[in-house]
């Protein structure tokens, strides 16, 4: 019996380890953070929406409607502009979600047993999958508008029309002219949700390869290093006449061969992939300025070039800490943390929709512009793009250069600090 407890306690002692929980435990709180992001639209959706009204009808019937939106609704001043870019762009610095506008003849077509129509234009900030929850909010009014404005007309107020039962009991035309205004553009008889699915591949597939790259690369690196010591081969090289300095340079220079191949491959696919989807897309976004070309491509393919040089250059150091092959498995960690935190948080918020902090942390992580760039290059946003590749290629050299100095120390060997008298007791022994 005591023989199975001591192999027991030996396996448990090798499996629980930090490097086996802390992912799991990293992994449910962002999930838990997702969750009370979603929580927090959900209760938003529960509250009363922010809406612009403008009512060109002016008439009995507008009036009931525009009521029953203020009983339902927060209602914005427009003020006095009377362009419909001015007003959408009003609506939208006030934290509105959607301008509603009652056309002349509104109520002309009610009394002609005609459904009335109503033009909504959803004010879409960002291109995040949640970003287009708040407009249930919206639909929600709008039904409470066309149910107040039909008992008002079966209250027989109105008087002297043959309004026929159906529109008497639905006089609003729910589907009616549902417009988008995004990124400075009103895109006619498009959805939020149109736009967004347009937009989704970029939200998810991107930030997923780019993630998947580099945790596998960053593995192949580390699970390289551990290797090499453990075969005794990193030893023999360093006994051979080349300096160390030429050593880190060379490896880092293949790491960045390997990424450079990495980051050419993608982009193939990409544009493949990007070309095939975007011509059987059912919204054509590009009509409205949204898409990107050679050049944006190119800008891509560095952004990701320097994430994947930088992930490398950062397993590599990790490497240098590994005493064997075991060892380096666990410290893949970090790289795994960096890469899937910025993933989850892009692929369902925007960016600029994310606060201050949310912000800050994930511009401090290098792997995310690379999952950010592609929307941000579709919407022309360059400085950010350009930021991001800055940042990286900062962070790419601290890293070969904290490589460069480790390969001169014996922890090179070691693979870890000087050991202590205890330590080395328990060697002995």
């Amino acid at each position: 019996m005591k023989p199975l407890l001591n192999i027991l306690r030996k396996e448990l002692k090798e499996l629980i380890t930090p490097g086996t929980f802390i992912p799991v435990i990293i992994i449910a709180i962002v999930f838990a953070s997702l969750g009370g992001v979603i929580g927090g639209i959900a209760d938003d959706i529960e509250g009363q929406p922010t809406i612009g009204v403008y009512d060109m009808d002016n008439s009995e019937l507008s009036e009931v409607v525009v009521n029953s939106l203020q009983q339902s609704s927060i209602l914005l001043d427009l003020g006095s502009s009377t362009e419909l870019e001015d007003i959408l762009e009003v609506v939208k610095n006030n934290g509105g979600t959607a301008l509603i506008m009652i056309p002349e003849g509104f109520s002309n077509a009610i009394n002609s047993s005609t459904q009335g129509q109503l033009d909504i234009y959803y004010i879409m900030n960002s291109a995040g999958l949640l970003d287009t929850i708040p407009t249930a909010m919206v639909s929600a009014v709008l039904t409470t508008a066309s149910s107040d404005l039909s008992k008002y007309l079966l209250s027989g107020v109105v008087s002297g029309t043959d309004i026929s039962i159906d529109i008497l009991q639905n006089p609003i035309y729910s589907a009616g002219s549902v417009n988008t205004y995004f990124d400075g553009t009103i895109m006619e008889n498009i959805s939020p949700e149109a736009v967004s699915a347009s937009l989704s591949s970029n939200s998810f597939i991107v930030p997923f390869i780019v993630m998947m790259i580099v945790i596998m690369a960053g593995s192949i690196v580390i699970s390289s290093m551990g290797m090499e010591k453990e075969n005794k081969t990193l030893e023999t090289l360093l006994t051979m006449p080349v300096r160390r300095t030429d050593i880190v340079i060379g490896k880092l220079g293949a790491a960045a061969i390997v990424g450079l191949l990495m980051a050419v491959i993608y982009m193939v696919g990409m544009m493949v992939y990007m070309d095939s989807l975007m011509s059987g897309a059912s919204v054509d976004l590009a009509q409205y300025g949204i898409s990107i070309g050679i050049m944006d491509y190119l800008l891509l393919g560095v952004s990701l070039f320097l994430a994947i040089l930088f992930a490398l250059s950062l397993c590599m150091v990790l490497g240098i800490f590994a005493k064997d092959y075991k060892a380096a498995q666990g410290l893949t960690m970090p790289i795994t943390f960096l890469a899937m935190i910025p993933f989850f948080i892009t692929m369902f918020v925007d960016f600029n929709s994310l606060p201050m902090i949310g912000q800050i942390l994930v511009f401090a992580i290098p792997f995310s512009h690379p999952m950010m760039a592609m929307n941000n290059l579709m919407l022309g946003n360059y400085s950010m793009v350009l930021a991001g590749i800055g940042y990286e290629a900062v962070f790419a050299i601290v890293m070969i250069l904290i490589a460069t100095m480790l390969f001169k120390k014996d922890i090179l060997i070691t693979g870890r600090t000087k050991k202590n008298k205890s330590q080395q007791q328990d060697e002995m022994q």
